[in-house]
């Protein structure tokens, strides 16, 4: 029996973050935007130049830091286990996770804080449910590298992957209000016509856009 497959047509070069264009679609313009985990500051960009918001960005590493500084982002250096509870409630209007839950130390603070400090938040990760996944572990019986999930074992960032399925247990037991959810698959494609359990199989990543 054929390996399942996502969509019709050629993958394209690169869809690792398409996220963050999805991403960018969630948030109103001239927004007050926090940005955690911001990496290069590529969100920031995205988001000052397409939506006029006011934005701001943790990052844990110097070096992403300074990228991010030299495009004249306004970023600090800071960690999302640690760090958030120095803000006020309500801080800003939309608080963004993107790409970066799963390689904190304690996924359910970090959401906590993010809900308490922005009236919405939107998280990105990838999904360890997607059918690749399923399959490399079933028939390779070693844990899975795939675009969205690159690094090997012993020096992957990830450590607490999660599901479509167990992020929307997790919203629920905190009392979180899921506004949308929207699965990616390996082509970009957003899975929006397709049942929950169809977009865990399919979905390469997923964006979860939250609010208390």
């Amino acid at each position: 029996m054929d390996a399942p497959v996502d969509a019709p047509g050629v993958r394209p070069a690169d869809t690792s973050r398409v996220d963050l264009l999805l991403i960018a679609e969630m948030v109103s313009p001239g927004s007050r935007v926090l940005d955690i985990g911001c990496g290069d500051g590529t969100l920031l960009r995205i988001l000052s130049d397409k939506r006029g918001v006011d934005g701001r960005g943790i990052e844990l590493s110097q070096a992403g830091v300074n990228r991010c500084v030299a495009q004249g982002l306004s970023v600090i250096q800071g960690d999302a286990d640690t760090d958030l509870s120095h803000y006020p409630n309500a801080a800003f209007d939309y608080a963004i996770l993107s790409r970066t839950i799963q390689a904190t130390r304690n996924p359910r603070h970090v959401l906590e804080q993010l809900l308490r400090i922005g009236k919405r938040v939107v998280v990105s990760f990838p999904n360890f449910g997607h059918w690749r996944v399923r399959m490399q572990l079933m028939l390779g019986g070693r844990m899975p590298q795939t675009d969205t999930l690159p690094e090997a074992w012993y020096n992957t960032p990830n450590i607490h992957l999660c599901t479509i399925k167990d992020f929307l247990t997790l919203c629920e037991d905190m009392g979180a209000n899921v506004e949308r959810v929207v699965a990616l698959n390996a082509y970009g494609t957003k899975l929006v016509s397709m049942p929950l359990s169809a977009q865990n199989l399919f979905g390469e990543q997923a964006v979860f856009l939250l609010s208390r």
